[in-house]
């Protein structure tokens, strides 16, 4: 006689998602307006051209990817790098749609398939929403504020789950939070985009005392149930363990998000390095001939004899090593269709392409990893953007703690209204000001902090 253990994992290996369940345009919090209001756009795009004109998806311009805001040398920042991302993953996206039609023709699940180009775009532009200023040095800033500097202090006063969300701060659970969330001012759904688009930027959908070591979760305590809501509705399998953690299978098209990003801040950041000179024309010509045979590897040493140009050369030989990546990524997919639809393929897409392919991207993560993620520039603005987000954390928090205090009231009175300092508990809190904090710029980050340490004044 099995016990509730056995049934539920019995349960989970007979479960499988359907496509026609995955793909759903209903708007996570207008579910009682949910209507086809047909046109020539469908909601999916309008989720995309939602993102396009918000405020959020803006400041991204002003958000380091990798290398410091540039000079002279426009290198990549969080809004052009979510832009590559979403052409990318459209393309990936719309490969796999072919070969799954073909698979599926003349079953219902075939015609679902039509959107999924337009769910990766849009969840493309959205995957880096919720990332702080100064790249993933600003995630690591919040998180250590809390496990190792001043908001250790908080550690009593809140609940296991709430701590595990600070001391684990993820950029991902941020976004999910900033387009689900209901902020002061704003309409009930946050963004009120659609489900399949939400769940497809989720790449770890569990809670935050699940994330480890890695500091990887996919939702705050505070949106837990909204996750809960979407992923019942899609019919997201259930992984949760004895812990009773909320836990669930990938959605599968965020494979598809996490392979399209990959893609692009490897190849990209190789670029980058190129035009600011860390990397040699040679060197990255190398790298990069690595992910072709040796036919497609003449062809492209004849075509580059006719380019003069080095940063040209390498621009074309990185638009041929994304076009070998997406068709390969595209492949993993549909050869893994199964294991993804059942929840049990692990790994990333990039880690199922063949051996030439495989060895030529972990060849160039080994050179960025060495060469240009410790590059003394990109050390600098990590050291400038912990210093910098730790300032205003202590200033903000102190503030939200004693807010009867004179400067208190001062401080508190330049945080936009939408951000709710003086929520009843202390979580909604410091989430306000962790919203806050994550929505700044790299460049008004920098300046407040000037400001309150009296190192600059408002011009007149």
């Amino acid at each position: 006689m099995m016990n509730d253990i056995d049934t539920r994992f019995q349960a989970m290996e007979e479960a499988k998602m359907s496509w026609r369940r995955l793909i759903c345009d209903k708007r996570f919090g207008l579910e009682d307006y949910h209507d086809n209001r047909g046109g020539t756009r469908s909601d999916f795009q309008r989720d995309f051209d939602r993102l396009v004109f918000s405020s959020p998806f803006r400041r991204l311009q002003n958000k380091t990817q990798v290398f410091p805001l540039p000079g002279s040398v426009f290198v990549h920042n969080r809004l052009t790098h979510s832009m590559e991302v979403a052409s990318v993953g459209r393309s990936m996206a719309n490969e796999v749609a072919n070969a799954l039609r073909r698979r599926y023709e003349g079953l219902p699940d075939a015609a679902a398939l039509d959107s999924i180009g337009e769910i990766v775009a849009a969840a493309c532009l959205a995957h880096d929403l919720g990332n702080p200023p100064f790249g993933h040095s600003g995630e690591k800033a919040i998180s250590t504020f809390f496990s190792e500097g001043a908001g250790a202090d908080l550690h009593e006063e809140l609940s296991a789950e709430q701590w595990a969300d600070l001391i684990h701060f993820e950029g991902n659970a941020n976004a999910f939070r900033l387009l689900t969330h209901q902020f002061n001012g704003r309409r009930k759904g946050g963004f009120a985009m659609t489900y399949s688009m939400l769940a497809s930027i989720v790449k770890y959908p569990f809670s935050s005392t699940l994330a480890g070591d890695r500091n990887k979760f996919g939702f705050f305590t505070s949106e837990k149930e909204a996750f809960r809501r979407i992923a019942g509705e899609l019919g997201l399998i259930v992984t949760s363990d004895c812990r009773g953690a909320l836990s669930y299978a990938r959605h599968p098209l965020v494979y598809i998000v996490e392979a399209a990003d990959d893609i692009c801040y490897e190849v990209m950041d190789i670029e980058d390095a190129h035009k600011l000179k860390i990397l040699s024309t040679q060197e990255v010509k190398s790298l990069l001939l690595n992910f072709f045979d040796d036919s497609r590897r003449g062809r492209c040493e004849e075509v580059m004899g006719h380019i003069s140009d080095p940063n040209e050369q390498i621009a074309y030989l990185r638009s041929g090593v994304i076009g070998v990546l997406v068709s390969r990524c595209a492949e993993a997919f549909v050869d893994h269709e199964e294991e993804i639809l059942r929840g049990r393929f692990h790994g990333t897409l990039l880690a199922c392409v063949p051996g030439r392919e495989k060895m030529a991207y972990e060849c160039c993560n080994a050179i960025s990893w060495d060469k240009i993620y410790r590059a003394s520039d990109v050390v600098n603005i990590e050291l400038a953007g912990n210093r910098i987000i730790t300032f205003l954390l202590e200033k903000f928090i102190h503030a939200v703690r004693h807010p009867k205090l004179n400067y208190s009231k001062l401080l508190l009175s330049q945080v936009p209204q939408q951000y709710d300092v003086h929520a009843p508990d202390l979580f909604g809190k410091v989430q306000a000001v962790l919203d806050h904090v994550s929505g700044m710029t790299d460049v008004y980050a920098l300046d407040l902090f000037r400001k309150l340490n009296g190192l600059s004044l408002p011009a007149v």
